[in-house]
């Protein structure tokens, strides 16, 4: 199965191509701004790279969040526009999925996996996962001092790029880690996942608040 993968949930930009049982062409760069520009690029260098075109693609894959308001929409627009013009369906995967399947598996061999993602306000969106990366109940968001009574006993790995404000707060706890890297989604990881799958979530933004932003109403 040949995956488009896309991904401008966070503070980057990365497209990758999972053909068969791996990552034949990849893009990626940090950026918290200015992805717009750089995804439709990114896609038709890899496409290039792999030597086929959208319509060789059996479907798209996209990170539909949470995450950043302006930087889902960027990639969940290029996703549909992908596959409007080309018949392909799209397979939606949230930034928590895309972050627990990047890790090494090493790194969270026994443990529990909390993911933190940066909402750019005081409280992160956070989720639990089992040693063997099963969702344990629902996303929700907290205040950081709230994180430390709301987790249960037993070791744990801290990942996702709003890990950082949960340091202070979790490195006293017994038996816990901070995962290494720059904790961000990587579009390699949302094509494989899109290619395992029998379904994803729709292509629409998966918030766990209002935006900060308002759309432009419509004039009259």
């Amino acid at each position: 199965m040949r995956v488009l993968g896309l991904d401008t949930a966070t503070a980057g930009c990365s497209v990758a191509l999972w053909d068969g049982d791996r990552v034949v062409a990849r893009r990626a760069e940090p950026m918290a701004r200015g992805q717009a520009e750089w995804l439709v690029p990114m896609a038709q260098a890899v496409l290039a790279e792999a030597g086929i075109g959208f319509d060789r693609l059996d479907r798209i894959a996209v990170t539909v969040g949470p995450g950043a308001f302006t930087g889902l929409r960027i990639a969940l627009a290029a996703a549909r526009g992908f596959a409007v013009a080309a018949g392909l369906p799209v397979v939606g995967i949230t930034t928590f999925d895309a972050v627990a399947h990047g890790l090494d598996p090493a790194e969270r061999a026994g443990r529990a996996l909390l993911v933190a993602v940066d909402s750019r306000r005081a409280e992160p969106y956070l989720q639990m996962f089992g040693p063997d990366l099963a969702p344990l109940g629902e996303p929700a968001m907290l205040e950081p001092a709230a994180v430390p009574g709301w987790l249960s006993p037993g070791p744990l790995l801290v990942a996702g790029d709003g890990a950082a404000a949960l340091r202070p707060l979790l490195e006293g706890r017994p038996d816990t880690a901070f995962a290494t890297g720059p904790g961000l989604p990587d579009a390699a990881v949302v094509a494989a996942l899109g290619a395992a799958r029998a379904a994803g979530l729709p292509a629409q933004p998966f918030y766990l608040r209002p935006p900060d932003v308002s759309l432009p109403k419509a004039k009259s």
